[in-house]
């Protein structure tokens, strides 16, 4: 007969169950140190948690201009209006789409609910406006802005596109003077510049010197001491400095930051508007193997294109430059070369990105998007303190519940349970604690009720494979066979009752809009972490512990206890004989 080989594993087991527990200690351990050391130790809440405005805008389109509701222009409109919110001071502001034309912003408490609806419900305002005076600003105090040598082109813009470099400055490796007597303009190296596009011939004829761009008159002393004063490395004067401006007035203005250093403007009187921009895009210029943004203008806008782009040109800087003030923050100001009128380009350092999205705001600016406010909800700090406060109650009771059922009916067995459930509380606190700066994720009240309902959701597996073991136990074999061969039958059924929850919350996800989707978010989270916990924790632990006297023998309080189970008696193997039996033999057989 031949012998058993050592070290076979049972069927469906797990082999060095004592490992697989270790490593997912380590695991969780380190999971939470890192919640730690990011030092982000609570999950960031929503709005309905912490206090705050909710407001949900719906894109329109004019009749028969329905496909300018797109998810590029959705996105375009996502940021403007990321930036408005950002002017008004907040911090943690969501601004993100819902569906194919819903916008919802989420304002943290402490932000006026009138002003949040004046910034955010308006269409975008994408001017162009000659530029009067430039001067560079260090954002760091200590380093002083400085000119480049030559017309190399100065470190890429941003990243987002929103760069306002950007004039030349320089000629012949020398730099030019400014034509401005009560401000100074320090050189900046050519960035951008903007011209006709290669193939296309360019319309001729000298401005008048009379056409030259001018502060007007009335108030310009004002207006001057208001650029002295301006101090564009402070975000709230950065942002507030242009918004109030007329578009028949001259104006002050600020550019984005980049590498370091801001630029403050005064801008002449509106020249073109964004409506006069048909068309607008990144593109990338094989010739000279970079990107480019291309501009297409309507008829009346090429006309008024040609008329102020023929008196730039014959400037010198900064007064060569056009700013593209969008919201009355600089996002481009590219120096003019030459008289432009239909078609022209921006060249400069721009990145893939970059350039697409200076395309996608100058378009915007020409698109017949507009906003209407489907919904402003408002909850106080105190609401959604009680709010939160009911939610923790109710899922305290929910899990108190649990407990007392797990203690009740299985007794011993609820001692892998209870650490189990724990395991997975863990997890998933940790988890939403590390996701909130990750990817932005907030804890609203569904997702506090997904996390309620999770709970009965990991008892459920743990009932499961609870209630397999036990049925082994009844057919007569001991609990160590009994933990193995219960493990497939439970890992299948559990398995597939976490697929089904799983499947509901994608769907419940993509197909609702709103706060909704933190409780299907929640839901398919601690599903997931479920399957994690009962394979690499529950398993593993029940295996340890089936070794042990305790369990091992079937004590009453185990919950494995045969006699109360009403087991069958052991099942035993049959052993054929190897040989006839010894002893006398019956004389009627001889």
């Amino acid at each position: 007969m031949a012998a058993p080989k050592k070290g076979r594993r049972p069927a469906g087991g797990q082999g060095s169950p004592g490992r697989v527990l270790v490593m997912f200690l380590i695991a969780m351990v380190a999971l939470t140190g890192g919640m730690f050391w990011s030092g982000h130790t609570t999950p960031r809440l929503g709005i309905d948690l912490a206090g705050g405005t909710t407001i949900t805008l719906k894109a329109k389109a004019e009749p028969g201009k329905e496909s300018a509701v797109n998810e590029t222009n959705m996105n375009t409109a996502v940021g403007i209006i990321e930036r408005r919110v950002n002017g008004l001071g907040v911090s943690e502001a969501e601004v993100q789409t819902q569906g194919r034309e819903n916008i919802v912003v989420n304002i943290p408490r402490g932000t006026n609910e009138k002003q949040a609806r004046e910034q955010v419900g308006t269409t975008a305002q994408l001017y162009f406006r000659p530029v009067l005076t430039a001067q560079q600003q260090a954002m760091d105090p200590k380093a002083t802005p400085s000119a480049s040598p030559s017309g190399s082109p100065s470190p890429k813009p941003s990243a987002s596109g929103a760069t306002a470099d950007k004039g030349k400055g320089e000629k012949d490796g020398k730099a030019t003077a400014t034509p401005t007597a009560s401000a100074t303009t320090q050189g900046r190296p050519v960035s951008e510049a903007l011209k006709a596009p290669s193939p296309t011939p360019t319309p001729t004829g000298k401005p008048k010197a009379s056409e030259t761009p001018k502060a007007p008159a009335n108030g310009e002393a004002a207006l001057q001491q208001k650029f002295a004063t301006l101090d564009c490395t402070d975000p709230e004067q950065r942002v507030a400095a242009g918004k109030s401006a007329k578009p028949t007035e001259s104006t002050v203005a600020c550019s984005t930051p980049e590498n370091g250093v801001v630029e403050k403007y005064i801008l002449g009187p509106v020249e073109v508007d964004g409506k006069d921009v048909d068309d607008a895009k990144g593109a990338f210029d094989q010739q000279r193997g970079m990107w480019i943004v291309q501009m297409q203008f309507t008829d009346a806008g090429a006309k008024k294109f040609q008329k102020i782009t023929g008196r730039l040109a014959q400037q010198q800087d900064p007064m060569n430059r056009f700013a593209i003030a969008l919201d009355g923050e600089v996002v481009s100001a590219p120096s003019v070369r030459q008289t432009l009128s239909a078609s022209a380009e921006i060249s400069g350092n721009f990145t893939q990105e970059s350039a697409q999205d200076l395309g996608n705001i100058l378009s915007y600016g020409a698109l017949p998007l507009s906003f209407e406010t489907q919904s402003v909800d408002t909850v106080t700090a105190a609401l959604g303190g009680e709010q939160l406060q009911a939610g923790l109650i109710a899922g305290a009771i929910g899990l108190a519940l649990v407990v007392l059922y797990l203690v009740i009916y299985y007794r011993g067995l609820s001692l892998i349970a209870l650490p189990s459930l724990l395991a997975s509380a863990i997890l998933t606190y940790v988890i939403m604690a590390l996701l909130g700066p990750a990817i932005g994720f907030a804890l609203n009240l569904p997702a506090v009720c997904g996390a309620i309902v999770a709970i009965g959701i990991t008892a459920d597996s743990f009932i499961v494979y609870f209630e397999r073991i036990r049925d082994e136990v009844r057919e007569g074999r001991t609990l160590r066979p009994a933990v193995e061969r219960a493990w497939p039958r439970a890992r299948r059924t559990i398995l597939v009752s976490d697929f089904v929850s799983f499947l509901s919350a994608v769907v419940l996800f993509v197909v609702t809009v709103g706060k909704v989707q933190g409780f299907a978010f929640t839901l398919g989270l601690t599903t997931l972490l479920d399957v994690v916990v009962v394979f690499f924790f529950t398993k593993p632990l029940m295996t340890l512990l089936a070794r042990t006297k305790f369990y091992g023998n079937g004590h009453p309080w185990s919950g494995l206890d045969p006699k109360r189970l009403g087991a069958k008696p052991p099942l035993r193997r049959s052993r054929r004989a190897s040989g006839p039996a010894a002893g006398p033999v019956d004389p009627k057989e001889a």
